[in-house]
């Protein structure tokens, strides 16, 4: 099966960085997401971090957002139109976005179903705006319950316009209790991207190879629905998992045990 390539969101190198009191240096993660075997990442695509990245090697597979998708009002002139012009030029193919958390982080107030309706609608602006700079456009599942995370579900699958994608993020999915394998088969036509990270409950673990997700099906699910993206990793290390290995070490691990299923773009 041919994918784009392995990539990695930011979140967890800077938290794995404040885990260790080390400098947050962009320079010191580009060159160790290089090291670790990502052949891009998932930024803000600002012409700075677009050139160091490169000078690692790192092409820039996306670029996230969170946005208060269930508000009347989204920043879209002032926020979204310039994300997806910086990464149209940077060469970027996915905008991820999140619907962040009604009340606040730390607070994820239920959501209406005018709320979730409203989701898919921004949605859909969004990606229409996007799709005119060649950019696909998925929403995020961050919600960690089960009300916030299938209403999050249906914005996309029955209140948003067929353009819109999915974001699966496998260590989310899992909390909240439903199965992100699952999603991939009912949905295939739904899936752009992944945010992968394996879980023990709602403890991450610090590679993809242990934990409650069978990553092994998870990756003969995409093989099966013919998926083509980028294969985006969020790996997290922090004090509840007291990780024993580098982040570099946990990344080229769960690399090497996806390399098997998938053939990279542009690999001999």
């Amino acid at each position: 099966m041919m994918i784009k390539g392995f990539s990695t969101g930011m979140y967890g190198w800077h938290e794995r960085y404040r885990l260790d009191q080390r400098e947050d240096s962009w320079d010191d993660i580009f060159r160790e997401c290089a090291e670790a075997g990502m052949n891009a990442v998932e930024i803000d695509p600002t012409p700075e971090l677009v050139r160091l990245a490169k000078g690692y090697g790192l092409s820039v597979s996306g670029g996230y957002i969170g946005l208060n998708l269930h508000e009347p009002v989204i920043p879209f002139e002032e926020s979204v139109i310039p994300l997806i012009k910086g990464l149209a030029e940077a060469g970027g193919s996915d905008l991820v976005v999140n619907a962040d958390p009604k009340g606040g982080w730390g607070v994820a107030l239920p959501k209406t179903e005018d709320e979730f309706k409203r989701q898919g609608e921004h949605m859909s602006r969004i990606a229409a705006a996007a799709g005119e700079w060649g950019l696909k456009v998925s929403l995020h599942n961050h919600a960690d319950e089960k009300h916030n995370a299938e209403g999050d579900l249906r914005s996309v699958i029955e209140y948003a316009s067929a353009d819109v994608g999915l974001c699966v993020d496998t260590g989310w999915a899992h909390v909240a209790g439903a199965d992100p394998i699952e999603w991939i088969r009912t949905y295939p036509e739904r899936i752009y991207a992944f945010h992968l990270r394996n879980q023990m409950g709602r403890i991450p673990t610090e590679d993809l190879l242990e934990g409650e997700i069978d990553m092994a099906k998870l990756a003969r699910a995409l093989t099966d629905i013919g998926y083509s993206g980028w294969l985006a990793f969020e790996l997290l290390h922090n004090e509840e998992n007291r990780p024993v290995r580098t982040m570099i070490e946990d990344v080229r691990r769960s690399v090497d045990y996806l390399k098997p299923f998938f053939r990279i773009e542009g690999s001999p």
